[in-house]
């Protein structure tokens, strides 16, 4: 009888964890590595935010929480929906966990059997369809393509749907391309959804705050007020404010299903940290001053790589509408002959000569589900984007 579950078998380790943790063991060796791989902003928290949880220490707020989170939270949260999004929910329609993995996972795990499938359209987060594999579903994987701007279209969704299809996942702006759907592309798709009633919506609008000049976010449940009742509806506060270590993501849905991912939750990590989610608190309902400052730096950032990217020989780099990652093509380099002599056959090979003739680290398009590109994100110094920049501009002339 073997030791380890059979379901490990079905999930691969997240590569964007691996290049990040790979960059920093070439950098311990002495190695000069520019790592592009890590998904967080390199902004400190701001300082109301820490404030308010040194407060909750100073206050004695250090104990147990309620397993769906404070109810000051939840409401914050709640509040939140209405302000930012024109979505009712009560307080008790929301839940607070540990990151968006763990709201992904309790989602899950509290809805899905063996034989059910999870449209996820492609490129896409690499956590998506390894929780739902672990979970006993089958990901069906609906292709978008850079023709269109790493948008799935209508008829493909449509395609993806079977009888089988518990969830469709939904992520806008998309980690890894950028692409950020407009009302009029999101409605193809909810139109489409409304003739579906047995599939459910699961929607991560992780980077919501962050989209670029005039673009105007919006969330299925805000374009299709019929999908309320069969949509969970997921955020955090990891990008926008700069707290990806605080490990706080969230949630507002059916209750039924809110009930659900509670009772795994009690049984698996119970509250997220007190102290974080007083934070969170103050993060949701404090000063939003600072976001647009943010945006502003993040689309410099944006608009340097994908000019300097675009000058790089044999490689295609379209402009994304949000998040802080570009996805550029390097189709004009396969089947080219990198510095060391070896050919570059796939974006993996690609990204992992340019580690070792260069030392700039970024994540292959094949680990999101669609190559052959490679992941950059942008969420660094604009010093070290132009060196990174310059040294993937002369690893690429370098091909032959």
């Amino acid at each position: 009888m073997a030791f380890l579950a059979d379901a490990l078998a079905r999930v691969k380790p997240s590569a964007t964890i691996a290049v990040a943790q790979k960059a920093r063991e070439l950098q311990a060796e002495g190695r000069d590595v520019i790592s592009l791989g890590a998904g967080e902003p390199d902004f400190d928290t701001p300082d109301n935010i820490k404030e308010a949880a040194i407060d909750a220490i100073r206050r004695g707020e250090t104990k147990y929480t309620p397993i769906s989170g404070i109810p000051e939270l939840r409401k914050a949260i709640a509040a939140k929906f209405k302000r930012e999004n024109n979505l009712d929910y009560t307080w008790e329609q929301t839940i607070v966990g540990t990151g968006g993995k763990h709201i992904l996972f309790n989602a899950f795990m509290a809805t899905l059997n063996a034989g059910d499938e999870v449209v996820i359209p492609t490129p896409c987060w690499v956590t998506y369809p390894e929780i739902a594999s672990l979970c006993g579903a089958e990901p069906i994987f609906a292709p978008t393509s850079q023709e269109n701007n790493f948008k799935l279209q209508a008829a493909d969704l449509a395609k993806a749907i079977t009888p089988k299809t518990k969830w469709f996942v939904f992520n806008s702006p998309v980690n890894p391309s950028g692409a950020a759907y407009t009302h009029d592309e999101l409605k193809a798709l909810t139109d489409v959804l409304v003739k579906h009633p047995h599939v459910w919506v699961l929607t991560d609008d992780m980077y919501e705050h962050l989209t670029y000049g005039d673009f105007k976010f919006v969330t299925p449940v805000e374009v299709e007020p019929s999908l309320y009742d069969r949509t969970l509806t997921m955020n955090g506060v990891s990008k926008a404010y700069a707290m990806t270590g605080w490990r706080i993501g969230y949630a507002a849905g059916p209750i039924q299903l809110i009930k659900a991912m509670d009772m795994i939750q009690g049984q698996q990590t119970s509250g997220t940290t007190s102290i974080a989610q007083w934070a969170a608190v103050e993060a949701l309902n404090g000063p939003q001053d600072f976001i647009p400052a943010n945006k502003k730096i993040f689309e410099g950032r944006r608009d340097l790589v994908v000019s300097m990217l675009n000058q790089a020989k044999g490689i295609s780099c379209p402009v994304p509408e949000g998040a802080f990652y570009v996805y550029p093509s390097c189709k004009g380099l396969i089947g080219k002959t990198a510095p060391s002599g070896k050919v570059i056959e796939t974006d993996e090979d690609f990204v992992t000569e340019l580690l070792e003739s260069e030392g700039v680290a970024v994540v292959h398009g094949s680990a999101f589900g669609l190559g052959p590109n490679f992941r950059i994100s942008y969420a660094t110094s604009e010093e070290l984007l132009e060196e990174a920049c310059r040294r993937i501009q002369r690893f690429c002339q370098a091909c032959s």
